[in-house]
């Protein structure tokens, strides 16, 4: 029985394997219903509770993601306070673990929007993003609105979100979106393979320290930065 969300773990060095999230509904092009959600919010947290090495993101069938399913999200509007989609958004950016994005294919709406929390991102030459929100009526979710425009630029990140207009793997590379870009899928299962196995046998307190200082954004100046770091590197060292 084939579900919406598949989750397998490759264990690594000290118990700290790689966990992969698959978006698993390629009739729909992977789109994103509020069930979907749910269940990536609980897998992000499994993999936090089992202290991931890393977590690898991707969809099935030559597509990550068309998106939310607008038809699923009209009859389940993420209203209140804890719906699916925060709790998702929750639960990706307490992530300790060291968070791959596997693309291959279209990457749509928050297809796009969830490369920006990303630490890593790899993506077939056929990859296509688009953030097509304005049209639809919405506005970018995800906090992309701050986190593009920290990227690109504020003039490049508008001309993004405010035309919608698809772009390649190429410029989503030269943008820093991307980290690198392969030939196919096949090439992109290896890459990611060799890259979460590399981290996989890190020492895990310091990769953890280093992605925790990497998304922090509290030590904004160069004197608050360098005495975190210290209070960081001083807790790493073997005890005397």
């Amino acid at each position: 029985m084939t579900t919406d969300i598949e989750v397998s773990t490759v264990d690594g060095p000290d118990q700290h394997g790689v966990v992969t999230i698959r978006l698993n509904r390629p009739v729909k092009r992977n789109a994103v219903t509020s069930a979907m959600y749910a269940q990536l919010a609980d897998a992000l947290a499994a993999a936090d509770r089992a202290e991931a090495a890393a977590v690898v993101l991707t969809g099935a069938g030559g597509a990550f993601t068309a998106g939310n399913d607008l038809r699923d999200m009209v009859e389940n509007p993420p209203v209140g306070d804890d719906p699916p989609p925060v709790r998702f958004l929750a639960a990706l950016t307490a992530l300790r673990a060291v968070l791959i994005a596997a693309v291959d294919g279209p990457a749509v709406g928050v297809g796009t929007t969830v490369l920006l929390h990303c630490d890593l991102v790899y993506a077939t030459a056929a990859s296509t993003f688009r953030l097509p929100f304005v049209e639809l009526g919405l506005v970018p979710e995800a906090a992309s609105t701050l986190l593009l425009p920290r990227l690109v630029g504020h003039q490049r990140a508008a001309e993004l979100m405010l035309f919608g207009e698809r772009f390649d793997a190429a410029a989503a590379h030269r943008m820093g979106l991307v980290t690198g870009v392969v030939a196919d899928a096949g090439e992109l299962d290896a890459v990611v393979a060799q890259r979460t196995e590399r981290l996989a046998a890190l020492p895990h307190a310091a990769r953890y320290a280093t992605k925790a200082l990497l998304v922090d954004d509290t030590a904004t100046t160069v004197a608050t930065r360098l005495d975190l770091d210290r209070r960081v590197l001083q807790s790493l060292l073997p005890a005397r």
